[in-house]
């Protein structure tokens, strides 16, 4: 590609995205369920509104999300796995970890239900079942927020699934979207957070078989790269916009953001 042809890429990507070069931005490395659920297409052209920032989204799973911003990628960092969320800051990657919203994770599966567990409020217990049954169940693999949790149930369940690899417990090293396509495919239970659930599009015979576990419970963070490791940092800009979000007016807007009726996050910034 020659230079010419570059620099006209480039300038499209910013025509397209309505900007100019010289408007401000940051850049916000993110778990990819608040960009699949259209959370993003909801609230970020409100905070461009309002400030004249704009914010662009690097959506990953939250392990890579987390590398991407130790590699100094980032201005803001949004996922959702609190443990290591917290090592990040510990560690001095973030400034200051602060909580954002929740919502939770739900167990799908065919309306077949092979392992019986529909309608079930036990994860762990569902969970052993699956692996007893041998019902085939679609992970992520990806060392995602997502796949963390899950990670975590199976072993609760006391249930290796390393050793499973292959057999009835399949990995596919996807996001959620992909993962959710793959297990409506193959007919395989798998878990999701319950707002990529609700958008969605492909379930086909697909329900929730299992819900309503405080273990499912699923927490956002947001958290400032730290510009002491990382001076390219916007520490203002971004501040600002974990300010936005975490006062009265951003949490309302997150509680605002609905789909067909549904609410997809509850605001419980501290």
């Amino acid at each position: 590609m020659t230079k010419t042809t570059l620099f006209g890429a480039a300038l499209f990507s910013i025509l397209a995205s309505g900007a100019s070069a010289a408007d401000p931005s940051i850049l916000v490395q993110s778990t990819t369920s608040t960009q699949n659920s259209g959370f993003y297409d909801y609230i970020l052209p409100i905070y461009k509104s309002e400030t004249g920032v704009t914010v662009n989204v690097v959506a990953v799973g939250t392990g890579q999300a987390i590398k991407n911003a130790q590699n100094c990628d980032a201005d803001v960092l949004l996922v959702h796995a609190k443990a290591a969320e917290e090592k990040f800051v510990a560690d001095g990657f973030g400034v200051a970890r602060s909580d954002l919203m929740y919502n939770d994770f739900v167990i799908v599966g065919p309306a077949a239900d092979p392992a019986a567990i529909a309608g079930g409020t036990d994860v762990v217990a569902s969970f052993k079942t699956i692996a007893e049954k041998k019902a085939l169940f679609a992970s992520r693999g990806d060392d995602s927020g997502t796949n963390k949790a899950e990670l975590k149930l199976w072993d609760k369940a006391g249930i290796d699934t390393k050793a499973a690899s292959g057999d009835w417990y399949r990995a596919t090293g996807s996001g959620m979207g992909a993962t959710l396509n793959a297990s409506v495919g193959m007919g395989a239970y798998t878990i999701s957070d319950r707002a990529t659930w609700i958008s969605f599009g492909n379930k086909g015979d697909y329900q929730i078989t299992v819900e309503g576990d405080p273990v499912l419970f699923n927490q956002y963070g947001i958290i400032l790269v730290n510009p002491e490791k990382c001076p390219s940092v916007k520490a203002d800009l971004g501040q600002q916009f974990i300010d936005w979000l975490t006062s009265p007016h951003g949490q309302q807007l997150i509680n605002d953001f609905k789909l067909d009726g549904k609410q997809l996050f509850f605001a419980n910034a501290n």
